[in-house]
C-alpha cells in the first residue's frame, strides 16, 4: 500500500486510484467497527493533496476535531492496523501522538486547530525553522469564537500558515454563477496571486490622490469575491476550490505554500463521497455503528431505550405543559434529543451550533426574564462551558438546568469524549445543586425537579440505555433528599446515577445489602447518611465518574466533618484519562464491570 514517502511517484490518475482505494478501506473498516464515516470520505482527496504537497514530519499536519483523519492514518504506515479502529487497544478514531510520529496534537473537541497552529508557528519562529503548520478545519467549527481568537491574531502577526477549510455542509460564501466560479478558480491560481501581490506593492508608492480609483475598484473586488471575512482579517484567502479535484488541489497548495503567511483554502466537499448512501446532508452517516454496506441497515439489534430519549420524552411532555421551558444544544440536536423539541417548538429551542459558551451564557437572560432554561450538552463538550457555567449562571444564582448527556463512559471515541469529569468540576461551584436519575421514571421526576427548582441544576445520564429497566416505586425528587430502595443488614451500596443500577445488580447476590439511591451528589441527605453510619460500617460507592472530586469524595468530606468512623470504598474511575473500546470492555480493564465489582465487595466482607 502506497505511503507518504511513495506519494510523489504517483501521477494524478494514480493519486485518484489511491483515493478510491482509501475511500473503499474506510467504509468497509467503519462498516465493521463504526466511526465516522461521511466527513471523513469527503476529506480524502484532499488529505491526499496535503500529503503530496506538504511533509508532515515537518510540517505537522493539525485535524480540528480528527474524526475525518482516517485517510491520514491509512497514509501514514497504519494500513494494516486499521481494522482496529476503536477498538480496545486498537488504533483511536482521532489522531494521537503517542500512535505515530505523523500526529502531532491530540484532538477530540472542535475548533482547535488555528490555534494550535499559531501556537506551532511561534515555537517554530523562534526557533529559527522553516517549517509551515497545515490546520485542517470544517465548515462547522467556524461557528465557535475560539477560531476568531486565532485568525485575530494569525493576521495580525501574518505567521506562514496554511488553512484548509473543509466545507462539506454550509458554504461560507455560495458561488454565484459563472462569474463567481471564474473568479474562484482565478484566485486559486499563481497568476493571481502574483497580480495581487504586485497590485500591493504598486499601491504601496502611489499618491493617495492617484490611488483612489484603484481602491475603489479593489474594494468593488471583494463585494463579488469570496472570503472577504478573512480577507479583512489579514489571512489570504483562496477559492472555493473543488475538494474532490486533487490535480487543482495539489496546484492551489503549492501556491499556499510558496506564499509563506497565512493562507485559509476554502474547499467544498462532498460528505461521504464514493459511498452514495450517505452522500450528501445525512447527519446519521457523521458518526455511525456497525452496518451492512449494501442496504445501509445499521447491524445494531433492538434493545432498551437510551437515556437520552428518555430525557426528551420526559422534557417534550413537561414543555407541552409549560410554555416557560425553552432549550438550547451545540451542534447535538440528534445527539442530545433536542432535535424532537427543536421541531415541536421551533421559537423555544434553538442549535446555536458548536459555541458551547454561548449557549450556556445565552440561556442566563432567558431564566433572568422568567423563563426556565435547559442546556442540553455532552459531559464532555460542557466542559468547554465553564466559566460561563460560574460567571453567567451560577453567581446570580439563575435557574438554569444542566442537562448532562454521555455521563460516564462514552466507548469507541475515547479520551477525549468519556464524561467523566462532570461532578467534579461542578460540585465545587456555589449555588449549583448537583442530581442525576437511574431510570426512566426517575428521569421524569428529576427533569421535574430541576424545572420547579429556583437555582441552577446539573442532571446528568448516561450513553445508552439506563443499567436499570425495571421500575420501582420511587418517591418525588426533593432537594437534598436520598431514597433507599433495597433493604439490608450487613453493607451498605450507595448508588448514584447510572450507579444505582448496578449497586442493585451487586446486590444480587451478596446478601444483607442495602441499596441507597443517593440521587443528588450536592447537597447531600446528611441526616440519612448519620442514620445509614449507625447500621453499617463500609459503605461502596457505585458512580460513573471520576474519583477524584467525585461522589466518594463527597462523601469522604461528609464522614470527615461529622467524625464518623467509616470503611468507604469507591467503584469511580481512578486518576488517568480512559482509553477507547467498546464500554464493556472499557469497564471490565478498569475493575468496575458488575462480576469485579461483585468480587470486590464480596471479599471485603469475607
Amino acid at each position: 500500500m502506497s505511503t507518504v514517502r511513495q506519494i510523489h511517484e504517483h501521477s494524478i490518475e494514480e493519486l485518484e486510484e489511491l483515493a478510491q482505494s482509501i475511500r473503499d478501506k474506510i467504509l468497509h473498516t467503519v462498516s465493521k467497527t463504526g466511526g465516522h464515516l461521511s466527513s471523513t470520505m469527503g476529506a480524502t482527496d484532499l488529505i491526499i493533496a496535503m500529503h503530496y504537497v506538504f511533509d508532515a514530519q515537518k510540517d505537522p499536519f493539525i485535524f480540528d476535531v480528527s474524526h475525518q483523519a482516517y485517510a491520514h492514518k491509512l497514509l501514514t504506515d497504519r494500513w494494516n492496523e486499521f481494522d482496529t479502529l476503536r477498538q480496545l487497544g486498537g488504533l483511536s478514531g482521532y489522531t494521537k501522538p503517542s500512535e505515530s510520529p505523523y500526529d502531532y496534537y491530540v484532538a477530540g473537541h472542535s475548533s482547535t486547530s488555528i490555534s494550535v497552529a499559531v501556537g506551532a508557528a511561534k515555537a517554530f519562529a523562534l526557533k529559527n525553522e522553516d517549517r509551515i503548520p497545515v490546520a485542517f478545519i470544517g465548515d462547522g467549527a467556524m461557528s465557535a469564537g475560539m477560531v476568531y481568537e486565532a485568525l485575530n491574531e494569525l493576521g495580525d502577526r501574518k505567521y506562514p500558515v496554511v488553512i484548509v477549510l473543509n466545507d462539506n455542509e454550509m458554504s461560507i460564501a455560495k458561488p454565484i454563477g459563472a462569474i463567481s466560479k471564474y473568479l474562484s478558480q482565478a484566485m486559486a491560481g499563481s497568476l493571481y496571486q502574483k497580480l495581487k501581490r504586485t497590485t500591493e506593492r504598486i499601491l504601496e508608492h502611489m499618491p493617495e490622490g492617484a490611488t483612489y480609483m484603484a481602491k475603489r475598484f479593489e474594494e468593488s473586488l471583494k463585494l463579488i469575491t469570496p472570503g472577504i471575512l478573512f480577507e479583512e482579517m489579514g489571512i489570504e484567502y483562496i477559492g472555493p476550490v473543488d475538494g474532490h479535484d486533487i490535480e487543482n488541489l495539489i496546484e492551489t497548495m503549492e501556491v499556499a505554500k510558496k506564499l509563506q503567511k497565512p493562507v485559509i483554502i476554502h474547499a467544498q466537499t462532498l460528505k461521504g463521497k464514493g459511498y452514495e448512501i450517505a452522500e450528501g446532508q445525512h447527519e446519521k452517516w457523521h458518526g455511525v455503528g456497525a452496518f451492512d454496506i449494501h442496504s445501509g441497515e445499521s447491524n445494531k439489534k433492538s434493545s432498551a431505550p437510551s437515556a437520552t430519549a428518555l430525557f426528551s420524552r420526559a422534557l417534550s411532555d413537561l414543555a407541552c405543559r409549560d410554555e416557560k421551558i425553552v432549550g438550547v444544544t451545540a451542534a447535538m440536536p440528534s445527539g442530545t434529543g433536542m432535535d424532537a423539541l427543536m421541531e415541536k417548538f421551533p421559537e423555544r429551542f434553538w442549535d446555536v451550533a458548536i459555541a458551547e459558551q454561548h449557549a450556556v451564557t445565552s440561556m442566563g437572560p432567558l431564566a433572568k426574564e422568567g423563563f426556565k432554561p435547559v442546556v442540553a450538552l455532552y459531559s464532555t463538550f460542557l466542559q468547554r462551558g465553564y466559566d460561563q457555567v460560574i460567571h453567567d449562571i451560577c453567581l446570580m444564582k439563575l435557574p438554569v438546568t444542566f442537562a448532562i448527556d454521555r455521563a460516564g463512559i462514552v466507548g469507541e471515541d475515547g479520551e477525549t469524549h468519556q464524561g467523566v469529569f462532570d461532578i467534579s468540576y461542578l460540585r465545587p461551584i456555589p449555588n449549583m445543586v448537583l442530581c442525576a436519575p437511574f431510570n426512566a421514571q426517575s428521569m421524569q421526576a428529576a427533569l421535574a425537579f430541576a424545572n420547579d427548582l429556583d437555582a441552577p441544576c446539573a442532571l446528568r445520564y448516561p450513553r445508552g440505555a439506563f443499567a436499570c429497566q425495571e421500575e420501582l416505586e420511587l418517591e418525588p425528587f426533593t432537594l437534598g433528599r436520598a431514597q433507599l430502595l433495597k433493604e439490608g443488614e450487613k453493607v451498605l451500596l450507595i448508588g448514584y446515577g447510572n450507579g444505582v443500577g448496578k449497586a442493585l445488580e451487586v446486590a444480587k447476590e451478596i446478601d444483607g445489602a442495602a441499596v441507597l439511591d443517593l440521587r443528588f451528589v450536592k447537597p447531600l441527605d446528611r441526616e440519612l447518611l448519620k442514620e445509614f453510619a449507625k447500621r453499617f460500617d463500609r459503605w461502596f460507592v457505585f458512580s460513573d465518574s471520576a474519583k477524584q472530586g467525585g461522589v466518594a469524595s463527597a462523601i469522604a468530606e461528609f464522614l470527615y466533618e461529622e467524625r464518623l468512623d467509616i470503611a468507604l470504598e469507591s467503584f469511580e474511575y481512578e486518576d488517568d484519562f480512559i482509553q477507547h473500546g467498546k464500554t464493556p470492555e472499557v469497564e471490565k480493564s478498569l475493575g468496575v464491570d458488575i462480576d469485579s465489582m461483585k468480587k470486590r465487595v464480596l471479599e471485603a466482607l469475607a
